[in-house]
């Protein structure tokens, strides 16, 4: 004779309710969408980055076309060999073909966003500057002036 207890003394424990469970899911499945970002291109060529003197940050990296110079990775070199390879996006291409790839990128932006549009060289410490300049004369000629070359920090002592 419990105080408490009555006639529904054998009372069972309600169910979980799971109605939320979507709703929560497709959040976290939204923010991991928004926040991720995905690696554009395939690095088909080895890029050690020399050491900066001045570091600059890019302001919408969106607005920014990368141009890899180096020697291709160790599965490709039997195809290309070790000498230093331009690389536009997924394929290796020679300098003629880079004003195609600047009038394509410059086709992918608004209008509005053109006139910021920047080119970044990604150049190994070991390439022959002779390429560097062919490229940046190719880069005159398409009249792709915003160039920024790619470097990592200096080591702090």
């Amino acid at each position: 004779m419990a105080k408490f207890g009555g006639k529904g003394d054998k009372k069972s424990v309600p169910g979980l309710t799971t109605a939320s469970m979507s709703d929560i899911v497709f959040m976290l499945l939204f923010f991991f969408m928004v926040t991720t970002s995905m690696r554009e291109t395939e690095n088909k060529v080895m890029v050690n980055l020399p050491e900066a003197t001045e570091v600059a940050k890019l302001e919408r990296k969106d607005l920014t076309s990368y141009i890899n110079i180096g020697s291709p990775i160790a599965s490709l070199q039997r195809m290309y060999g070790t000498d230093a390879r331009i690389q536009l996006n997924d394929s290796f291409k020679t300098v003629d073909e880079i004003r195609d790839f600047i009038a394509a990128e410059r086709d992918a932006m608004s209008e509005v966003d053109r006139q910021y549009m920047t080119v970044s060289i990604r150049a190994d410490a070991n390439v022959r500057m002779g390429i560097i300049t062919d490229v940046k004369q190719e880069l005159r000629r398409c009249s792709a002036l915003k160039i920024m070359y790619a470097a990592r920090k200096p080591a702090v002592d």
